[in-house]
């Protein structure tokens, strides 16, 4: 008797052209063979299919499975609960997301929660989230009961997203039916209130663990590190049974992160105790980078030291992080011969060194180092490129950033929109505005930095003018303005004498722009009054602005009062100098001379 055929609807025209085809021979062996105790004569039992199914996403067969599932629906088997995983599965391991979901859905009702979870997993290991989310509406709307292997990956997602209130609902499921005792959605869910920034309800949660584990621990002292919360995650990590070294570089990396060194190298101690945990090469790829930025040449030497008993020092990143703390602490030496004796001279170890030259601002052997990396047949990438174009535009070796543009061109990296904005900059502080200019319009994206380079280079060549017309356009073209491009917009006021458009731009910082003034805003506007003779005006934003004058700041006083005969702001101003005790004050003190025709007459004044 034949098997009764599905009802009208329920097939695609897809699947009904796969029906008039019957399955190869020689995947109905093959699925035989996977099981044998299957008859010849069950090939239409579900458990034929769903054997067969797990066969073709094994060999990711994509026509034969789909025969399979074709056949499935055929015989009304597409929902059964031995079929429809494996077509679930099927399609997942293809990336066909859409497919799956369209299987899973044509149950209806009759599908358990098993496949869900399984289109849910499929989601979100390819990130997306958002999919995750309406999967998860679409199953609670069929009438399909989640379990307790549905809710971490939809945990998980509520935590990716920073969206507490499906986390928040599902909390309330878990509690209703009882499934608080897994250890699994009790982490997940710590886990997504602590991504999401919500550490008292994470504490709330974790408080009222039955048990904890190491991933519980783990999630905790993570969310506090990422709330900046350092008191909380450390006294946490105090109260880890055996705290493992996993929770420990969590809070090294959340203090390297906001700059606290001195912090991460007092952890780094610790962690190196008798009662530490130890160290693992992420604590001393961590540590390295905090002894760069601290200058902690010492430590630096210790962690090497470490790195080498621990069999470290031949791991990339340990190579490259050594090569950056020596050439950070001032010893290109040390960090040269490091890399010579280096496993493996990798790009990241190459673009390690020529940062090193680049900071200690040895540009020629910087480009003696990137000649000798070509030769050695090592691909520089953006980061080389970046690099060297930097250190061209910092010095205006004009030669060498020609050079690396050049090579650009050459290599086709022209489509980094970083590298450009690095080339702009690079015209603009040269003087080449026109080639500048022509690198800013074949931009794909014209973004922030290439208006603020454009800006700046103009300013310096005391076209304001222009400057200001450019930062119009950004302005029609809804790119946002931050504090960066208003010093450079500020500045070409102050080169081009434009006082009055100047003053505007700087009332529109707060005003329009919502951006608070910092010292380097005051310095542009004390630099443009007093190139323009208005000491007076200067001297009241030196008086009037909520940060202490730098030394900078009242020497561009000193010489315009110097320059315009004002002597009595130039006294003031001079004092002021003086009283900061400035570690090199001697640039200053010929003004000061200069001002009052000697020492003795400028002292009877005070």
């Amino acid at each position: 008797m034949r098997p009764r055929p599905p009802p009208h609807g329920a097939l695609s025209k897809h699947h009904l052209l796969r029906i008039r085809r019957c399955l190869p021979p020689v995947w109905f062996n093959a699925a035989l063979a996977q099981d044998p105790s299957l008859p010849p004569a069950a090939s239409s039992s579900p458990a034929f299919l769903s054997s067969l199914i797990r066969y073709c996403t094994t060999k990711r067969a994509r026509r034969p499975g789909e025969q399979a599932h074709a056949r499935a629906v055929a015989l009304g088997l597409g929902a059964h609960p031995s079929v429809l995983p494996g077509l679930a599965s099927f399609y997942i391991a293809l990336g066909d997301l859409p497919a799956a979901q369209a299987s899973v859905e044509r149950a209806a009702g009759k599908a358990r929660a098993f496949p869900w979870n399984l289109l849910i997993w499929g989601y979100a290991d390819r990130g997306l989230w958002d999919d995750v989310i309406l999967a998860y509406q679409k199953m609670l709307a069929l009438g399909v009961a989640a379990d307790r292997f549905t809710y971490p990956s939809v945990l998980r997602t509520c935590g990716e997203l920073r969206d507490s209130a499906i986390g928040r609902g599902i909390e309330k499921r878990i509690l209703t039916w009882r499934y608080g005792l897994d250890m699994y959605v009790w982490n997940a869910l710590v886990g997504m209130y602590a991504k999401c920034g919500e550490m008292k309800d994470a504490r709330r949660v974790f408080d009222g663990m039955p048990a904890r584990d190491v991933v519980s621990w783990n999630s905790m002292v993570s969310g506090y590190v990422s709330a900046g919360m350092w008191g909380e995650a450390f006294d946490l990590l105090q109260l880890v049974p055996g705290a493992n070294i996993v929770a420990w570089n969590a809070v090294v990396a959340g203090n390297f992160k906001a700059g606290n060194y001195g912090e991460v190298m007092r952890l780094v101690s610790q962690m190196r105790t008798c009662g530490g945990p130890g160290l693992d090469f992420v604590t001393v790829v961590i540590g390295l980078r905090a002894c760069a930025r601290g200058g902690y040449l010492r430590i630096g030497k210790e962690l090497h030291a470490a790195s080498v008993r621990l069999c470290f020092d031949r791991l990339e990143r340990v190579e490259s992080s050594l090569i950056t703390m020596y050439s950070r602490c001032q010893m290109m030496r040390s960090a040269y011969l490091l890399f010579r004796t280096c496993s493996t001279q990798s790009i990241v170890t190459w673009n390690s060194l020529l940062a090193g030259f680049g900071f200690m601002d040895q540009v020629e052997e910087a480009i003696f180092v990137f000649r000798e990396m070509i030769y050695s047949s090592v691909f520089p990438n953006d980061v080389t490129v970046l690099t060297m174009l930097s250190l061209s535009a910092r010095f205006g070796h004009l030669c060498h950033g020609r050079e690396m543009h050049c090579y650009i061109f050459k290599h086709g990296l022209g489509a980094s929109n970083i590298l450009q904005n690095s080339l702009v900059d690079m015209y603009s502080k040269s003087g080449q505005m026109a080639t500048a200019n022509r690198v800013f319009d074949q931009m794909q994206c014209q973004d922030r930095h290439a208006y603020t380079s454009l800006i700046l280079g103009y300013g310096m060549q005391r076209e304001g003018h222009l400057s200001l017309k450019l930062f119009d356009e950004m302005i029609v073209n809804n790119i946002k303005v931050d504090h960066v491009t208003m010093v450079a917009v500020l500045s070409a006021c102050s080169h081009s004498g434009l006082v009055a458009q100047g003053q505007l731009r700087f009332a529109q910082m707060y005003d329009v722009f919502c951006i608070a003034p910092r010292v380097e805003h005051f310095s542009c506007m004390v630099d443009l009054y007093c190139r323009e003779g208005l000491l007076s005006m200067a001297e009241e934003i030196v008086n009037k602005m909520p940060f202490q004058p730098t030394a900078a700041m009242l020497a561009t006083l000193i010489e315009a009062c110097r320059i315009h005969g004002k002597t009595e702001i130039g006294d003031r101003a001079a004092k002021r100098l003086l009283a900061m005790r400035t570690n090199n004050p001697g640039k200053y003190v010929n003004n000061l001379y200069s001002l009052h025709h000697g020492r003795e007459e400028f002292l009877k004044k005070d």
